[in-house]
Parts: C-alpha cells; sequence; structure tokens
C-alpha cells in the first residue's frame, strides 16, 4: 500500500509563490513517475505536471508552462511543485499521484493512468 501526503498549500496573491510537497511511503517512490493534478470549484481534475521516476524528463500543461517547476528527490521519497507568478486561475485543490506503470518515459496526461492520490491541498490565490 502507498500512501501519498501533500503539504504546502495556502493563501498566497497574485504574483507570489507556494511550493507543494508530496511524501511517499514505501521503497518503491523511485520506480515510478509522479504527477500532480488539480482540480477547481465545478470544475474536472486536470492534469498539470509529471516528471519521470528517474527525474531527467518533465512534462507540463500549457497554462502552467515557464512558471510552475516539478521536481523529485528519490531519496526522500518526495516530489514537489514549486509555483511562482501565480495567478487566481490556479485557484484549486492540488494532488499528488502516483503512475500506475514502472519504469516507463512515457508522462501521461490521463487520470486513468495514475493509481494512488493524496488527499490533496488547497492553493487560493488572491487578486
Amino acid at each position: 500500500q502507498v500512501q501519498l501526503v501533500e503539504s504546502g498549500g495556502g493563501l498566497v496573491q497574485a504574483g507570489g509563490s507556494l511550493r507543494l510537497s508530496c511524501a511517499a511511503s514505501g521503497r518503491t517512490f523511485s520506480s515510478y513517475a509522479m504527477a500532480w493534478f488539480r482540480q477547481a470549484p465545478g470544475k474536472e481534475r486536470e492534469f498539470v505536471a509529471a516528471i519521470t521516476w528517474s527525474g531527467v524528463s518533465t512534462r507540463y500543461v500549457d497554462s502552467v508552462k515557464g512558471r510552475f517547476t516539478i521536481s523529485r528527490d528519490n531519496a526522500k521519497n518526495t516530489v514537489y511543485l514549486q509555483m511562482n507568478s501565480l495567478k487566481p486561475e490556479d485557484t484549486a485543490v492540488y494532488y499528488c499521484t502516483r503512475d500506475s506503470q514502472p519504469r516507463t518515459a512515457f508522462l501521461a496526461t490521463q487520470l486513468a493512468r495514475y493509481d494512488y492520490w493524496g488527499q490533496g491541498t488547497q492553493v487560493t490565490v488572491s487578486s
């Protein structure tokens, strides 16, 4: 069983920054790609960013490119999402999730690809 615990959310003004963290339990963290999704009120959960198991490759939704950076520390079983130049439209609950397939080079954007999910952390950006 894998547990994912997000932290780092909060209230920030537009233009500000936040750094989300996701701590994973288990010994297989380094074998799986990880991703961040978000869900705003009344909207479907959407892909934000993903990183391969090795950390070499990343993928972002167009709306966050150049502002968000995903990274991981396999020694700490933790994945991060650095969010800069935040906008009110970034307001959402942010979820950490693990790819269902180990050691793949492909970074999926579909929810169905991912198996374990955290409880989410709220990010609110005021204008």
